[in-house]
């Protein structure tokens, strides 16, 4: 008797693993955001400063390492969410128009920042 039991048991919580599904909508969060930087530049430390600028900005770097391609002139943000509402001030604090909606459900990340050559100009304060 006590196997029947667990059969009908195994049985209820298949069947009530089988409702409809869910869809899961990406949370759409604010400004700071989750930020991926890659040095792109081929500059060493470029990734490290932009870093830092950002973080000093209020945006969260929770990833940074280098591209596979270090020939970027400008910075590029490519912006993984096209929902985040932080990704004006992003671009505003990188003194960028170069912002390109590249969505991907994989990342974990609002937006990568792709570091072009003109970085030192960027995170330099003070700068218009």
């Amino acid at each position: 008797m006590p196997v029947f039991k667990i059969v009908i048991f195994a049985l209820v919580l298949f069947l009530c693993a089988c409702e409809e599904e869910v869809s899961v909508q990406r949370e759409i969060r604010e400004t700071p955001g989750d930020i991926q930087v890659l040095n792109s530049s081929g500059i060493p430390g470029a990734a490290s400063k932009m870093r830092d600028y950002l973080r000093s900005q209020g945006f969260d770097v929770v990833e940074m390492s280098n591209d596979n391609l270090w020939n970027y002139e400008e910075t590029i943000i490519a912006l993984r969410n096209p929902h985040w509402a932080g990704a004006e001030a992003l671009a505003q604090a990188l003194k960028t128009t170069n912002v390109i909606p590249l969505e991907n459900k994989q990342k974990l990340v609002d937006a990568t920042v792709y570091v072009g050559k003109d970085f030192e100009k960027i995170t330099q304060t003070g700068t218009p």
